[in-house]
C-alpha cells in the first residue's frame, strides 16, 4: 500500500468551519479528539454520506468486519516536521499493510499530503491514517479505572485477553520474514467489552515493527540497536538485550516475547513487573530487566495461581535464547485456559 501525496487527498472542508476532513474519495466529520501523544492527535470521526459512484469507503475496504456499523472511525492525524519523520510514517503505512489478523489494528485507508510552513507552523506535511475505533480504550486506561475502583481481571479474563495477543503476534512472527513489534504494552492494545465474555483484545501501533531477525557483529552496531531501542521501545517493556546489546549477538522476535511476559504481569497487577525500580531510592529499571528481577505484589486480591506466575518467568529469561517462541507460548496459555475455565 503506497502513500499518497496529491494535495487533494486529505483537505479539511474550510466551508464547515474545518469540521470535515476528505482522505482520498471520502469525507469524513470531525467529532472529538480523542487522544494526543508528540506530533499525532487521535480524532473520533464518521464517514459522511458519499454521493460519488466510489460508493464510499465500503467499496474500498475488502473485509467488511472492518467496517463500521454507524460508519464512526478513529483517524490519527501527523504533524510531519521534517524528511525523518516523513519516512518513518511511510514506513509505518507500509508495514502496516503486510498484517491481516482479528487481533492487529488494521489501517483502513491514509493519506500524506504537503502543507506549506507558516511563522505558527513547523511541519511541512500532514498524514491522515484511518483505523477502526474502540471506544472502550487501552489495556493502561483499563488499568488506571480498575485500580481506582478496587477492580481486577478473573484469571480467565487474564488468560483469554492474553490469549489474544499471542495470536496477533503470531501473525506477525510468522510471516516471511517475521516481524517485530517492539513495542508490545498495555497502551497498545485496545480492548471491546463484550457482554457474556471476555473483552476483544487488539494490539496497535506499528510504528516501530521492523523485520525481527538482525545479526550484530561489531560494537558500533550494537550502539545503535540500543540507541534505535531507546526511541522505539518503552523502557520498562523492553527486553534486556536491546538494553545491553553484545557485539556479537543475534537478535530476533524474542525481543516480543519478553514485552509480552511484561504485558500479562500488567494484566494482573496494572504495571511492568520493573516499574518498581523507578520508585526505590537509587534504583535502576536497566539493572532490574538485564538481571530479570521480578517483584511480586504481596497480598495481592485476587491472588492469581503460581502457574500464571511461572508463565511470567519463563517468557522473562535474561538470555533471549533461553525464551520460548511464540507457537510455544500459545500451547501453554491454551493448556492453562482449559485449567482454569474448569
Amino acid at each position: 500500500m503506497g502513500c499518497s501525496f496529491s494535495g487533494l487527498n486529505a483537505l479539511y472542508d474550510s466551508v464547515n468551519g474545518g469540521g470535515d476532513v476528505w482522505i482520498n474519495e471520502n469525507r469524513f466529520r470531525i467529532l472529538r479528539q480523542l487522544g494526543e501523544g508528540g506530533f499525532a492527535f487521535v480524532y473520533l470521526v464518521k464517514e459522511a454520506p458519499n454521493d460519488s459512484a466510489t460508493g464510499g469507503l465500503a467499496n474500498k475496504i475488502k473485509d467488511s468486519s472492518h467496517l463500521s456499523d454507524d460508519g464512526s472511525y478513529a483517524m490519527k492525524k501527523v504533524l510531519i516536521q521534517n524528511n525523518e519523520q516523513l519516512e518513518l510514517v511511510r514506513e509505518e503505512i507500509r508495514v502496516s499493510s503486510l498484517f491481516s489478523h482479528p487481533n492487529l489494528l488494521p489501517l483502513l485507508d491514509h493519506a500524506i499530503i504537503s502543507v506549506k510552513p507558516t511563522p505558527e507552523t513547523s511541519w511541512s506535511h500532514e498524514a491522515y491514517l484511518l483505523f477502526p475505533v474502540h471506544l472502550d480504550g487501552t489495556l493502561l486506561d483499563n488499568a488506571k479505572t480498575m485500580k481506582a475502583k478496587k477492580e481486577h481481571y478473573s484469571t480467565s479474563d487474564v488468560l483469554q485477553i492474553f490469549r489474544q495477543l499471542c495470536a496477533g503476534l503470531k501473525h506477525m512472527h510468522n510471516l516471511d520474514p517475521p516481524y517485530a513489534h517492539n513495542d508490545v504494552k498495555p497502551g497498545n492494545v485496545l480492548l471491546t467489552h463484550r457482554k457474556g465474555q471476555s473483552p476483544l483484545a487488539i494490539l496497535m501501533d506499528f510504528g516501530s515493527a521492523r523485520p525481527a531477525r538482525r545479526h550484530i557483529s561489531s560494537r558500533s552496531e550494537a550502539l545503535q540497536l540500543q540507541e534505535w531501542a531507546s526511541e522505539h521501545c518503552s523502557a520498562p517493556f523492553r527486553s534486556p538485550e536491546l538494553w545491553d546489546c553484545p557485539s556479537h549477538a543475534d537478535i530476533d522476535e524474542r525481543t516480543d516475547v519478553w514485552s509480552l511476559g511484561c504485558t500479562l504481569y500488567a494484566i494482573m497487577y496494572g504495571v511492568s513487573p520493573f516499574e518498581y525500580a523507578l520508585g526505590e531510592s537509587g534504583g535502576s529499571l536497566q539493572l532490574a530487566i538485564v538481571n530479570a528481577q521480578v517483584k511480586w505484589p504481596a497480598g495481592h486480591k485476587p491472588s492469581y495461581p503460581d502457574a500464571l506466575h511461572q508463565f511470567v518467568s519463563w517468557m522473562l529469561q535474561p538470555q533471549a535464547a533461553m525464551r520460548p517462541r511464540i507457537d510455544d507460548i500459545i500451547i501453554h496459555v491454551d493448556k492453562l485456559i482449559a485449567k482454569f475455565s474448569q
